[in-house]
């Protein structure tokens, strides 16, 4: 990694069932995020935030419909793989603050153009349904199907080639709470899952230095995508999609300490902190220290 960021908030949560997260960039700038970037060493250059569209002035979606909100997500996501890719272009690496996770359509995808790139995928979902599969047809559900070149062209399309990313370079840690439809697709498609089961039986280290592996093979190196739900609920209480029986703060940072030791990170997403719904800014403080971790952040 060079030693310039280039943070882009992404206030969106058409995406997502619950609203809320579009505050989400806000409350983790408002931690002291570049000031506590810069006390790392980096160069910090904060674009702001990206122009997204709200409930309040989108075409409702009507009843039942399987891709909520197709066609704003699929603009917004498009112009967040160019903000992205210019930003790699530039020499800088971008730090994507959300919004719900349907922007990781955008953001791993403009960090996949021009080359192959590996996904770390830390969540407590797949986020692997499409239309068919989908119960709810919240695309945040949808992102690591779309970016594998599974659903709608105006998601899958958006690296410059489908897939963005090959399922075989894709690696999920801390999933445990899966769709039936979903379940079944996931286990067809060749992604590498983690779940819970795996990491309680194995442990965070042995898990993420296998998957960080596994993810670099024919990889020019990956992007990582942070949900914080992936927490147990009582680490992070600010997210819309809450799963008792999540990893642990210490376990998370671990996590991330091993993928910034590992030298192969591209990119990163800081995603689903959901202020309406936190106690204190605490999630957002925690997304951010982990944010921290992964950019290089010790204990000594």
């Amino acid at each position: 990694m060079g030693n310039e960021i280039a943070v882009i908030g992404v206030p969106i949560d058409l995406g997502a069932g619950r609203r809320g997260v579009d505050m989400g960039p806000s409350a983790m700038r408002y931690t002291g995020l570049r000031r506590r970037l810069e006390a790392l060493g980096y160069q910090v250059r904060d674009q702001g935030n990206l122009a997204a569209p709200m409930v309040e002035t989108s075409e409702p979606p009507p009843p039942g419909a399987k891709l909520r909100y197709l066609e704003p997500i699929a603009t917004l996501c498009a112009a967040l793989a160019d903000a992205v890719a210019a930003a790699i272009r530039r020499g800088q690496l971008p730090l994507v603050l959300g919004g719900d996770h349907s922007l990781a359509i955008g953001s791993v995808s403009g960090s996949a153009r021009g080359r192959t790139l590996g996904l770390i995928w830390i969540d407590a979902h797949a986020d692997f349904n499409t239309a068919e599969t989908t119960p709810s047809g919240n695309i945040h559900g949808m992102s690591v199907a779309a970016l594998t070149g599974h659903g709608h062209p105006l998601l899958t399309g958006l690296a410059g080639r489908t897939p963005a990313v090959r399922p075989e370079h894709v690696a999920m840690v801390g999933v445990r709470d899966l769709d039936q439809l979903e379940r079944e697709a996931l286990r067809r498609s060749g992604v590498r899952v983690y779940t819970m089961h795996e990491l309680d039986r194995r442990g965070m280290a042995a898990v993420v230095d296998e998957a960080s592996q596994l993810i670099s093979r024919g990889t020019e190196g990956f992007h990582v995508s942070f949900d914080l739900d992936v927490l147990d609920p009582r680490e992070a209480p600010g997210v819309g999609t809450p799963v008792f029986g999540g990893i642990s703060r210490r376990e998370a940072h671990l996590a991330m300490e091993i993928l910034a030791q590992s030298g192969g990170m591209r990119s990163l997403d800081l995603v689903e902190v959901n202020p309406i719904l936190d106690e204190r800014n605490a999630t957002a403080e925690l997304a951010v220290e982990l944010g921290l971790s992964a950019l290089g952040k010790r204990i000594l």
